[in-house]
């Protein structure tokens, strides 16, 4: 007899989301942002304005029940912080595309993106550190947490993979991570243009 073991939500999310994200980070990639400090200043630019746009998430009061270390997650200071280490002044920003009362399921799609450049931001933090960067000057919002990445991940994950969620809302979920990913995108296409 064989078992059948289901995937749980965040492995399909990640199944339904792998094209999309990959292009995502060869096109980072892509551009150096690590090739010198000018290069890292331009992409600091996209991320500080894809952090602003999703910084609506740690208001949000569902979260915040799912999530009691939410406001810990936060990276839009230090993001901040990291542009005036390279004496870059922050960016004019338009109205976020989000807001604190976005739906849990949409905001949980968002929160997987934005969670989960946590774990990739480990290799980005040590090639920072080439260009004399670090968690004190200049790549702070790439510094893991001192309880460890992966614990904050998993809880996160487990969360996720914890709701109780019908199928219109299990598709704001994937819907949310796509257009978190669309976001970081479009903020790719303002630096880079």
């Amino acid at each position: 007899m064989t078992t059948v073991v289901e995937n749980t939500r965040t492995q399909d999310l990640k199944a339904r989301t792998h094209e999309t994200h990959d292009a995502l980070d060869q096109r980072i990639m892509a551009n150096q942002p690590f090739a010198t400090r000018e290069n890292y200043a331009r992409f600091l630019l996209a991320q500080y304005r894809f952090l602003r746009d999703a910084d609506a998430l740690y208001d949000n009061p569902e979260l915040a029940r799912l999530f009691p270390d939410l406001a810990e997650r936060r990276r839009y200071d230090s993001i901040a912080a990291d542009l005036r280490d390279l004496d870059r002044p922050l960016p004019e920003l338009r109205e976020a595309p989000i807001s604190s009362t976005l739906d849990v399921a949409s905001a949980m799609g968002w929160l997987y993106v934005v969670e989960g450049s946590k774990l990739g931001a480990a290799i980005l933090y040590k090639l920072a550190g080439k260009l004399g960067l670090d968690e004190n000057c200049g790549a702070r919002h790439l510094a893991g947490h001192p309880d460890g990445r992966a614990r904050h991940w998993r809880a996160f994950t487990a969360a996720l993979d914890g709701l109780q969620l019908d199928e219109a809302a299990e598709q704001r979920v994937t819907a949310g991570a796509v257009a978190a990913f669309a976001c970081m995108n479009s903020h790719l296409d303002q630096v880079y243009a």
